[in-house]
């Protein structure tokens, strides 16, 4: 009988080298004409073109003396160049550093600074303002003019070496940077693409609306490895989807609930049975939600988890699974987001109280970034791999992980624990505006406030919110209510409660108390 022995001393051998470079360019020669991306302006961007325009950017990288794993931004618009512009980067061995086109010259000073960026790759029209910044800006235009040349290949990335850097949405403060090495980064493209509800053929398109720097990045290089097209679009522009999906040119859609809900909206009564696929994730989807997408795309939502610290998927709810859960009598408080991805370990630490018996999530994964970048530089996640999500859940009895809020939200009042989430899924059904954000103010008397306040609000809109919340125990309602023309997002669209508090406050009069009021200025 054999029996095999690992002795203690001995030493894995390290992790193999990326070979970005060869990879792309086995897809030019399979895919040479194909086209690899459209963007909302029309230009068009073929396999061939992709590849020659990416080995020249990471060639001149080369040339201007930057070295594997240093950090490199990037600031370009959802376009055919935001593309090229990726894979450029990656394939010179840089540390990615996407920045948000739209961030103000501040957010890019703060960003740069904490991933120590000194070169960006932008448009010509934000030269000055970085060269401000003491940065050096390489033109994207000045790439995607040189002479057509064939692409050597480069040598593979070290496995090891950092690779991209993304910020934090910047909700609970400023961002933070968030480092991946080469290995994670290869690991999760691996996963996402191994997770795909159907695998893409050349010719399929999915339509991305959302930053590119985020998600939209994610699925363009799971849905390229396989030789189909992406059509990037800057925002949701009704005018410009409805064309394409009448004419059933689209195969997928990424569509997170704030950019569903537009759609769903816009377009309410349109049917569109060919769509194979709505991709969604980033904030809980509502069961009112999933009925409106279901009536038009049919039982065809995949929800995922993912956050800048674990891209996705952390965990996936395939559609079938999707329907079933958001169309049960009853569905339980919270966003169901499915089981963990192949390799992902979850677990929940203690709960807050007896009454919200839900705890903070942990996880570790093999596609996990390795650590964060604040002000006072890099923190290596926790011993043993483990990462505190900051977010608050629990596994339910078929091992699926459901989340019920974020622990920085949690509201203190009256001597009450409040997770807003479960009021604003509550709320999510109301028809006389088009978005409620539940937030607090602080108050002698209570603590914290709970307060509702709604984007685009119409008469009748507080009314129908105290309906919607008749079954809902009563410390749990909220006292207060505002209505304000736009909710405070941040770049990558996120509505931040603590921003929302402060705008309340500078456009209403607060007058505390057991019954308190708000009254605009």
């Amino acid at each position: 009988m054999l029996h095999y022995t690992n002795p203690m001393n001995l030493i894995a051998p390290p992790p193999p080298p990326i070979a970005w470079s060869a990879q792309l360019n086995v897809l030019s020669q399979r895919f040479a004409h194909q086209i690899a991306a459209i963007d909302s302006h029309g230009n068009s961007l073929s396999y061939a073109e992709l590849n020659q325009r990416a080995h020249a950017l990471a060639a001149h990288l080369h040339e201007l003396g930057i070295q594997e794993g240093e950090p490199v931004g990037t600031l370009v618009p959802n376009s055919i160049d935001a593309v090229w512009v990726s894979y450029g980067v990656r394939l010179s061995g840089a540390c990615e550093t996407p920045l948000s086109w739209g961030y103000t010259t501040d957010e890019l000073q703060w960003c740069t600074h904490l991933a120590s960026v000194k070169t960006v790759v932008s448009l010509e029209q934000r030269s000055n303002e970085l060269q401000k910044l003491g940065l050096t800006c390489v033109p994207t235009q000045r790439i995607a003019l040189s002479k057509p040349l064939t692409p050597e290949p480069f040598p593979p990335c070290s496995a090891n070496a950092s690779a991209r850097i993304l910020f934090t949405s910047g909700t609970t403060g400023k961002p933070k940077g968030v480092l991946y090495t080469q290995q994670a980064r290869w690991a999760g493209e691996q996963l996402l693409k191994g997770s795909l509800p159907f695998i893409p053929s050349p010719g399929q398109k999915i339509l991305l609306m959302t930053p590119f720097i985020h998600g939209a990045s994610l699925l363009t290089f799971a849905w390229l490895d396989h030789g189909a097209t992406i059509v990037l679009h800057d925002g949701v522009d009704i005018e410009k989807i409805k064309p394409l999906l009448d004419a059933d040119a689209l195969d997928a859609v990424f569509a997170p609930p704030t950019v569903l809900a537009k759609i769903t909206s816009a377009l309410a009564g349109s049917t569109y049975k060919n769509v194979r696929c709505i991709f969604t994730g980033t904030q809980p989807l509502t069961p009112a939600l999933y009925k409106r997408a279901c009536a038009m795309f049919g039982p065809k939502v995949r929800i995922t988890y993912g956050k800048s610290e674990c891209i996705n998927p952390i965990t996936v709810l395939d559609p079938e699974a999707t329907h079933a859960y958001l169309t049960a009598d009853d569905i339980p408080a919270g966003a169901c987001v499915g089981w963990p991805a192949s390799g992902v370990e979850i677990k929940v630490q203690e709960a807050l109280s007896e009454e919200e018996p839900h705890g903070e999530i942990l996880l570790r994964a093999p596609h996990m970034s390795a650590g964060l970048i604040d002000a006072t530089g890099f923190k290596p996640h926790q011993p043993e791999g483990w990462h505190s999500t900051g977010d608050l859940g629990y596994v339910d009895s078929a091992g699926r992980l459901i989340l019920t809020g974020r622990v920085a939200d949690v509201i203190k009042t009256g001597g009450y624990r409040v997770n807003p989430d479960e009021i604003e899924v509550a709320l999510a059904a109301n028809t006389l505006c088009s978005q409620i954000c539940v937030t607090s103010l602080v108050s002698d008397y209570w603590g914290e406030i709970i307060t509702a306040v709604a984007e685009g609000a119409q008469d009748g809109w507080q009314e129908q919110c105290l309906q919607l919340l008749e079954l809902m125990s009563k410390h749990k309602r909220p006292r207060l209510f505002a209505a304000l023309e736009a909710l405070p997002r941040n770049p990558q669209g996120k509505i931040s409660r603590k921003q929302v508090s402060r705008v309340v406050l500078e456009t209403h009069a607060l007058q505390d108390g057991p019954y308190p009021t708000l009254t605009s200025r």
